[in-house]
């Protein structure tokens, strides 16, 4: 879930999906705090952005419920870091197995330019997946790989615009196939990225550097 302040009242966002807008009964610079109580089981709660209303993020268009097909995936066998920094590094126990999933969830600072995530076959080596959000050229998500210390061709298409806008929130899942790399965003199906060299136990890093802010990473 998702609650973002408009100068209207609050935009809430259910799986990426707009659901309500409630509006203002006092001055948001007025709220200080967050409850969350009841019969749920609480993973992570952010709070990011400020300095002004934050616009609306949802397009006009009929948006579905997110789905992850065929999910059976392994437990994830670490507790999730909230509100890394930037630049981020982290080791994967076990390394990009089939299944292995990553999950990322941040948001796009209104000034933002650009970001990338690399997930790199040892601290330095090859970079099996680079994701590249570029938001100085508009709706780009570059997609590449640096094997051998050359970079290979990039691909750029996508089935929409790229959720990736300044002053909106992203939720990012990676799943590492046999053949190919899976990537959601908003629990959609973005973009597949076929292996240019086989992910294996050896890609082991993941890198995340750019103009974003990161709440929860998980893997």
């Amino acid at each position: 879930m998702v609650i973002s302040v408009t100068p209207e009242g609050y935009r809430i966002l259910v799986n990426g999906t707009f659901y309500e807008e409630f509006p203002h009964r006092l001055p948001p610079e007025q709220v200080t705090a967050v409850n969350v109580d009841g019969d749920l089981e609480l993973h992570s709660a952010s709070v990011l952005g400020g300095g002004g209303a934050f616009p609306p993020c949802v397009p006009d268009a009929p948006q579905v419920t997110p789905s992850y097909p065929d999910c059976n995936l392994p437990v994830m066998g670490q507790p999730p870091t909230l509100h890394p920094p930037i630049p981020f590094i982290a080791t994967i126990p076990g390394g990009l197995i089939p299944k292995k999933t990553i999950v990322i969830k941040g948001f796009v600072p209104h000034h933002a330019n650009r970001f990338y995530i690399n997930l790199r076959a040892g601290a330095g080596g090859d970079v099996v997946l680079h994701l590249n959000p570029r938001m100085d050229e508009g709706d780009a998500v570059v997609r590449n790989a640096l094997l051998g210390g050359t970079w290979g061709p990039e691909e750029r298409d996508l089935p929409c615009c790229s959720p990736f806008q300044r002053g909106c929130y992203f939720d990012l899942s990676i799943r590492c196939g046999n053949h190919r790399f899976k990537v959601f965003v908003q629990g959609q199906p973005l973009f597949d990225f076929h292996h240019r060299v086989p992910a294996g136990p050896h890609v082991d890093v993941l890198e995340i550097e750019g103009d974003v802010v990161l709440s929860y990473v998980h893997f």
